[in-house]
């Protein structure tokens, strides 16, 4: 769902199921074949109503299932947090064009520790590592969407990561710093989809010591023939895009988690 127009889909009173463009996935820091498990209880009850649905006249049943829901809640900012909440996850699993993550990508095998992603290839010469969070990492495609309430329009966000290579050999490390760039090619062009920030190498552990140049200020050709040199690692123009799609997913699934588990807080016992 694009984030920064919730409070409007709420102000408005509607409950629209498509969201900001993610995988349906539950919240879990634990991976399981490439599958994030979910667990019973997670969130509120979807017993509970928006307010705008609520009136004096509302059927007894559901004013039944209301109060048991809020038995647990003991403020009112407390109980229209855990309303939107109940709503908002079930718009963002609508959304979710996957319901599982894969567990390679192009070769590399893939490991996750909560907002670390970590992608593994080795051969008997080197080991190529490719590191990044994806915290604070998403933005929209394309122009902000406007939404109202006659005809709700959101743009997918996408995850693109700062991210690291390394290039491991016995026991010297090439390590390149590397970000997406801004925009799309445009037809007839041939645009990188990102660019190298900094390259450096090393022996044994990384610090600060360690001297690293900056890509813009490399010499042009130089520069080409480190891109090339990446792109024959397997970290090409295209398997950027793919990566960024797979870290796109994988924040969404987060983003869920993070919503059920501010949602559980809400309504357990003090």
């Amino acid at each position: 769902m694009i984030r920064n127009v919730r409070f409007l889909r709420w102000a408005v009173g509607k409950s629209f199921t498509s969201g900001k463009s993610t995988t349906t996935v539950a919240p879990c820091s634990q991976w399981n074949a490439g599958i994030i498990a979910q667990p019973s209880s997670g969130i509120a009850t979807c017993n509970i109503k928006p307010l705008s649905a609520m009136s004096s006249g509302m059927s007894a049943k559901h004013a039944a299932g209301f109060s048991i829901a809020s038995r647990q809640i003991h403020t009112k900012g407390e109980r229209e947090l855990v309303e939107f909440l109940a709503e908002e996850i079930v718009a963002e699993k609508k959304a979710s064009p996957s319901a599982t993550i894969p567990t390679s990508l192009n070769g590399f095998a893939i490991t996750c520790n909560k907002a670390d992603v970590e992608l593994t290839k080795s051969s008997e010469r080197e080991k190529i590592t490719i590191s990044f969070n994806v915290n604070h990492t998403v933005d929209m495609e394309g122009e902000e969407a406007e939404a109202t309430e006659n005809k709700p329009e959101f743009s997918a966000m996408k995850s693109r990561p700062q991210f690291e290579v390394d290039i491991v050999r016995g026991g010297t490390t090439l390590s390149f710093t590397c970000s997406y760039l801004p925009g799309e090619a445009q037809e007839g062009e041939y645009n990188d989809v990102f660019s190298i920030d900094e390259v450096t190498i090393y022996q044994g552990e990384w610090s600060d010591k360690v001297y690293a140049v900056a890509g813009d200020v490399l010499d042009g050709y130089l520069y080409d023939l480190l891109m090339n040199f990446l792109e024959e690692k397997g970290v090409s123009n295209e398997f950027a895009e793919k990566m960024s799609d797979f870290a796109s997913a994988y924040e969404h699934a987060k983003y869920v988690e993070l919503l059920e588990a501010i949602s559980k807080f809400t309504v357990e016992k003090k």
